[in-house]
């Protein structure tokens, strides 16, 4: 049963609109505090969701974002459509920044996205193809509704 989603849902994010940046990362932190989660496992997915939904808005054409509520952990996922990482390893490292100078001068692309994401998850998974797109799967493990039993 720990394998079905208690609650689910899908955020849209348009690329290149920083107008409308943080809305989705705002949507999602909302649904976590309705439900109930401790303050710092919010913080945490807070911070991932927000870093990701940037990096879909500063990096790709458009991209989505799932949630998914389990009694055991939250589960964020996020596809884009874009220009791809041409090398995760290096673009793993804090620091590391391909963003243009305009978004640098917005207080964006200090390279930091990436790896605030793994650090504020227990589980972290990307892939990605130069050209098409990203895809990132995070996780932190919770304790809903006496899952703990």
């Amino acid at each position: 049963m720990q394998d079905e989603a208690v609650f689910e849902e899908t955020f849209f994010i348009e690329g290149g609109n920083f107008s409308k940046a943080g809305k989705v990362s705002a949507e999602v932190k909302r649904v976590l505090k309705e439900i109930g989660l401790d303050a710092s496992i919010i913080r945490r997915l807070a911070i991932a969701v927000y870093e990701s939904e940037m990096n879909v808005v500063a990096y790709a054409d458009k991209g989505e974002m799932n949630l998914q509520i389990f009694p055991d952990k939250v589960r964020v996922s996020i596809q884009d459509q874009g220009q791809g990482i041409p090398d995760i390893e290096l673009a793993m490292q804090e620091g590391y920044s391909t963003a243009t100078e305009a978004i640098r001068e917005m207080g964006f692309g200090a390279g930091m996205g990436l790896p605030n994401m793994k650090k504020n998850v227990d589980f972290f998974e990307i892939e990605s193809t130069v050209g098409e797109g990203t895809r990132i799967r995070m996780e932190v493990l919770v304790e809903l509704w006496g899952s703990s039993e």
